[in-house]
């Protein structure tokens, strides 16, 4: 009979972000067939094929990015340099500038360009443990290039081993072919690119503001998508607060995210729906916000947090899942606690991947994060330094 386990990682110290069981001292983890069979102390352990001797090194869960926009074409350096200058983020969108410019070199590239631009920007997410990262599309803005962005998001996950989630994002901004004509653009999106798109994309998303689409048009798309089976998620509350978090969780949003605006009444909403609110430091820092989500009420509520890079090109060029953990804590005041579990159970569950990922237990996917630290805090505290010792995917 062979052994119960093909490798067992052994004398760790494993934060499991399980709610029973946090923290295994001199603890083990044991992988058959890319999921985990064993979690607990090392002196329990089955026997292996193979033994790795952790030498008292921390393990947690892969890490996993829930909001990024990977795939693009281009940069939007110039607009930072614009932005220096006083200009807001406002006034670059209506001056042709944000996510439409964004979209003019993505509709210009190839799908193999985008997979190229691309896995740079993943590889730096990697290096530092994620093993599950979510991409929208958004930047095509018509049926053929959401698709195309959605196809390279998926390649991604074919040329590296990483989880890839795809997210669809037709309702980003108005392209200008519909200019002044949202709802025709939305009527689009609804009667012919969601349907076209539904096999590529595994949620939909769309930007709730006053230059992006109203709390009408959204719902709209969001009964669409429902209609197809996928789950939605909502850009709210970001830059006004026009009750985007209401309406997310009116739909059973997965999440709603950014949620600098966000109100009580939005904070209950959500926690009555389960919506994880997901936090994006990247884009406070990037655009030198100062009017921060109200974590203390999301606390109260109880509200799940997750933590995202928000990886895009105009207003958070962010490629490091570390750092955007340290700006949670110092910018958004969230403790160690929270912004671990931001980035590896409620990320999950951000996703809609929670039964699979995000925690160490029996029957989930053997992602897992090893790092040469003496105490999980160093994963927050630091900032520009890599602990990681080794990353394993399914077992890997």
């Amino acid at each position: 009979m062979p052994p119960p386990c093909d490798r067992v990682w052994t004398h760790a110290r494993i934060a499991t972000l399980r709610g029973d069981v946090p923290v295994i001292e001199g603890g083990a983890v044991g992988v058959r067939g890319g999921l985990i069979c064993y979690a607990g102390p090392a002196g329990d352990a089955p026997d292996a094929v193979e033994v790795i001797d952790c030498a008292g090194r921390w393990i947690t869960p892969g890490l996993i990015d829930c909001h990024t926009h990977l795939v693009h074409g281009g940069d939007r350096a110039a607009e930072f340099e614009m932005r220096l200058a006083g200009a807001s983020y406002e006034e670059i969108a209506r001056a042709g500038g944000g996510i439409v410019s964004t979209m003019r070199a993505t509709r210009e590239a190839s799908e193999d360009a985008l997979v190229a631009s691309a896995l740079p920007r993943l590889d730096a997410l990697m290096a530092e443990g994620v093993t599950t990262v979510e991409v929208k599309s958004g930047y095509g803005l018509d049926l053929e290039n959401e698709a195309k962005m959605l196809r390279a998001a998926r390649r991604l996950g074919e040329a590296r081993p990483v989880s890839v989630a795809t997210t669809f994002l037709g309702a980003h901004a108005i392209p200008p072919e519909f200019a002044g004509d949202a709802e025709g653009y939305v009527d689009l999106l609804i009667e012919r690119v969601l349907p076209a798109v539904a096999p590529l994309a595994d949620a939909v998303d769309g930007f709730c503001e006053g230059i992006g689409f109203s709390p009408a048009q959204i719902g709209r798309l969001f009964e669409a998508a429902r209609r197809l089976g996928l789950p939605v998620k909502l850009h709210a509350e970001q830059l006004s607060n026009l009750h985007g978090a209401e309406l997310a969780a009116r739909h059973g949003a997965l999440s709603a995210d950014h949620l600098e605006h966000l109100d009580e009444v939005g904070v209950a909403a959500m926690a009555r729906a389960g919506t994880v609110a997901v936090l994006l430091p990247g884009a406070f820092y990037f655009m030198r916000d100062s009017k921060a989500p109200p974590v203390d009420a999301l606390r109260r509520a109880g509200v799940p947090v997750a933590l995202a890079t928000d990886c895009n090109p105009g207003t958070s060029p962010l490629t490091s899942l570390l750092l955007a953990i340290n700006m949670g804590a110092t910018l958004f005041r969230l403790t160690v606690e929270e912004c671990l579990a931001g980035v590896t159970r409620e990320a999950a569950r951000a996703l809609g991947l929670l039964d699979r990922v995000g925690t160490l237990e029996v029957g989930k996917s053997c992602d897992l994060a090893i790092w040469d630290i003496e105490r999980p805090a160093e994963l927050v505290y630091r900032m520009g330094y890599n602990p990681l010792h080794a990353r394993i995917w399914r077992g890997r």
